[in-house]
């Protein structure tokens, strides 16, 4: 039995076929999706969305947004996602250095929170590249 998983972004769509399972990061913690699981909607956190298709894992970074899981069909909307493939290394190595540089200068409260969630942007991609085989 498999999942239909259907990941899309703004401007395109990041997966659409079946999966084995899949596991997902929300604003409450990971949670593990097989066939048949309960009915539920989520907020998706910043963080790394794992598919199994067949006996391989894949990774896609997901930069929060929504998901409904409902009769062996998952539909994740995200504000923006990027397969691990697709990340050049050593760009968001330096990206992540960057982040922690700019998150000990923040001067007010606003700032800090901005760069917060871009030290968190940044160390999900580093983890993503990093996670070549799950």
């Amino acid at each position: 039995m498999t999942l239909n998983l259907c990941v899309l972004i703004p401007n395109r769509i990041i997966w659409d076929s079946e999966v084995k399972e899949i596991i997902l990061s929300t604003t409450s913690g990971q949670i593990g999706v097989l066939p048949n699981h309960a009915p539920i909607a989520t907020v998706v956190d910043i963080g790394i969305l794992r598919i199994r298709l067949n006996d391989q894992w894949f990774t896609v970074v997901l930069i929060g947004g929504f998901a409904r899981i409902s009769n062996n069909e998952i539909i994740i909307l995200g504000n923006d996602a990027e397969m691990s493939t697709d990340i050049d290394p050593k760009e968001a190595q330096q990206t992540f250095e960057i982040a922690e540089a700019n998150l000990s200068r923040a001067e007010d409260e606003k700032q800090a929170i901005e760069f917060n969630l871009a030290l968190k942007r940044a160390r999900t991609r580093v983890e993503a590249v990093n996670e070549i085989s799950y």
